[in-house]
């Protein structure tokens, strides 16, 4: 790593990012799985600005859904004079190379959202096992017994299993005492819609529609799944889903979705935004501010940062609007006036 840079950074963590310009010789390179999901544009406006505030460059590329392209793409971030590295892995397995390219680089890497795990990457996340849990509890809660299906997330990514192990937590008691049948349970290759509504359907078809609520690891899976409902003539049963897209707060607001677990990106980009310049500037895993040691299920001891999730429901839709994630004219969009209280 360059000595300028790391020395211009190290001034300006002391200082607090009082002094922006002293940073401007910092690179920090982010390589994003994709951009199919509203959310990561929000994520990216987070970490840009961040980077603004202290002085430091961005540059990017996405990886388009390929494990292959995002190792090529993480070398060209290096060739580039990454100082950092912040990413989101499409293939948490597969990217063990460019976290040992950017180690020998001495490259300091955050794993952005996804679990990368080498001791090396600092892992920056929600909690994702109790977004698992908030979607579980919304649905039994709005659904206490019935038939159940459970859409996972991409079998690639391990949030799909941290989700899906805080689901089973919350709906464990309900299946023991014979209250609710899981009847039909698929992973989601890519996190995409389209298969999501593929593999909804399918469960529908097998159990001749006989299904009372839905169990959706985000909100890209629950607008498949809310689609397969629709065709069905469905729509309405309890659906979870996570990252306060705003067509899933509409779905919210509408009545097709019961829960969006809303990770504020804003608060999570920012977050590594810093943590990659403080990185980039020397500062030790060990020291970022906000760090916890954590095992992970794989018994790699990292160092990693948990921000805390929020359920949101028709009972609190003002929160996002309130707190400017979304316009109520967005929220309200096609909703009956007075069906919830935000929509008047």
């Amino acid at each position: 790593m360059n000595f300028n840079k790391t020395l211009a950074a190290a001034v300006v963590l002391a200082a607090g990012f009082a002094t922006p310009s002293l940073a401007q010789d910092l690179t920090v390179g982010v390589s994003w799985s994709n951009f199919q999901e509203e959310r990561w544009k929000t994520d990216e406006a987070a970490i840009v600005a961040a980077l603004e505030a202290a002085g430091a460059e961005y540059i990017s590329a996405d990886a388009q859904s390929s494990s292959a392209k995002q190792l090529s793409d993480v070398e060209s971030l290096i060739a580039q004079g990454a100082d950092a590295l912040i990413i989101l892995a499409q293939d948490a397995s597969a990217i063990g190379p460019a976290v040992q390219q950017a180690s020998d680089e001495g490259i300091p890497v955050v794993a952005y959202d996804r679990l990368i795990e080498d001791p090396r990457a600092f892992y920056l996340t929600f909690d994702n096992v109790e977004v698992g849990r908030m979607q579980a509890r919304a649905v039994l809660e709005a659904q206490p017994e019935g038939n159940y299906v459970m859409i996972k997330g991409s079998p690639t990514d391990p949030n799909a299993d941290f989700l899906r192990g805080g689901q089973q937590e919350i709906l464990q008691e309900a299946i023991d005492a014979g209250n609710v049948t899981i009847v039909g349970e698929a992973y989601t290759d890519g996190w995409l819609p389209a298969n999501a509504q593929r593999n909804m359907e399918q469960i529908l078809t097998a159990q001749a529609n006989e299904v009372d609520a839905v169990v959706a690891s985000n909100d890209g899976t629950a607008g498949g799944v809310v689609a397969a409902l629709t065709a069905q003539g469905m729509e309405g049963i309890p659906v979870s889903g996570q990252d306060g897209d705003h067509a899933a707060l509409n779905r919210v607001a509408l009545g097709t979705q019961t829960v969006s677990v809303w990770k504020d990106a804003r608060d999570l980009g920012r977050a590594a935004g810093e943590i990659a310049v403080a990185l980039a500037g020397g500062t030790d895993l060990a020291d970022i501010e906000g760090v916890e040691q954590w095992t992970s299920p794989g018994g790699t001891t990292m160092y990693a940062e948990f921000l805390e999730p929020v359920p949101v429901t028709a009972a609190n839709l003002a929160t996002v609007v309130d707190a400017g994630w979304i316009t109520q004219e967005a929220l309200c969009q096609n909703v009956p006036a007075g069906s919830v209280d935000v929509c008047g």
